[in-house]
């Protein structure tokens, strides 16, 4: 059994709760709280959240953790 760990991240807007919404509703929970802060680059605020799951596999570098 292994515990996997995800950073959801997107600007702030409808995409990024969508995303948070999709992996809760596929088994992931909340780790902490979110992070908000201002992409000076893009002159955007964006959004993270982190995410885990338990799964009853060995994490291997190559899973793809949205997929589990």
């Amino acid at each position: 059994m292994s515990t996997l760990y995800r950073l959801l991240t997107e600007d702030d807007t409808s995409a990024f709760c969508h995303k948070v919404s999709e992996a809760l509703a596929k088994g992931w929970v909340l780790h902490g709280d979110p992070v908000y802060a201002f992409d000076s680059a893009n002159g955007v605020m964006r959004c993270g959240q982190a995410v885990t799951k338990e799964v009853d596999a060995d994490y291997t570098a190559g899973m793809k953790l949205g997929q589990q």
